[in-house]
């Protein structure tokens, strides 16, 4: 599994383009279940096409102006970001593993000066087993608020036996009581009543790399979860 913050299809350093597509089929090839933040909202209709997967999303803030707003974004990706594009989470499931039902979408924090934090939860099943994953995207900049809303994740999925959180948690190092111990970054893979085959680990900048630039300001992390 995955989990990785497109930055809206943008690169580190700005390069004024986008790579969208590109960054999810990146990201979706060889795994089973890929949590993405930083999506914008319009692209959630067309991430099953570009992965393969069953795919669930949760809109932190809406689109807007259409296909207009995302010409305009287009002008200028680096400055707009998700002022028209809006701005999503989404989980991607493909076989072997099985969505079991819906989603359940929290809102963690409710909409201030630019957008709700929101945690969407999904059941997985994997042979006889069953988990749920939790995806979610941290208030940024504000590191108590961001504990606050990784806490109330750790709620949210108390009386599961096996359960996944991951995503963004604008947290150097964040872990959570009764989970795997969590990595340096602030992108994070935590399982409970799991194992792992490998460790989750940071991609090398190589494996995201257009010319001399990165895709996204974030690296993917990757596990392999037994």
């Amino acid at each position: 599994m995955r989990t990785w913050n497109l930055y809206h299809g943008r690169t580190k350093p700005n390069s004024g383009r986008t790579y969208l597509e590109r960054m999810v089929r990146l990201a979706s090839a060889g795994a089973d279940l890929v949590a993405l933040q930083e999506v914008p909202s319009w692209a959630l209709g067309r991430l099953e096409a570009w992965s393969g997967a069953t795919v669930f999303g949760a809109v932190a803030r809406p689109a807007r102006l259409g296909a207009l707003g995302r010409k305009l974004t287009a002008l200028a990706p680096d400055i707009l970001r998700s002022a028209l594009n809006g701005q999503a989470n989404a989980l991607l499931v493909r076989a072997p593993l099985r969505a079991e039902g819906g989603q359940r979408i929290v809102e963690l924090r409710a909409a201030g000066l630019l957008e709700r934090r929101v945690c969407q939860l999904v059941r997985v099943g994997a042979g006889e087993r069953a988990f749920v994953v939790a995806n979610l995207h941290a208030t940024a900049h504000a590191p108590e608020r961001a504990r606050e809303e990784v806490d109330r994740v750790a709620e949210l999925v108390r009386g599961e036996e096996a359960a996944i959180v991951c995503g963004d948690f604008n947290v150097r190092a964040l872990g959570l009581p009764g989970f795997s111990p969590p990595i340096r970054g602030i992108d994070q893979i935590l399982v409970r009543g799991l194992g792992f085959e490998q460790e989750p680990a940071t991609w090398k900048p190589e494996r995201r790399a257009v010319g001399p630039n990165l895709l996204s300001d974030h690296a993917p992390v990757e596990a392999v979860v037994a």
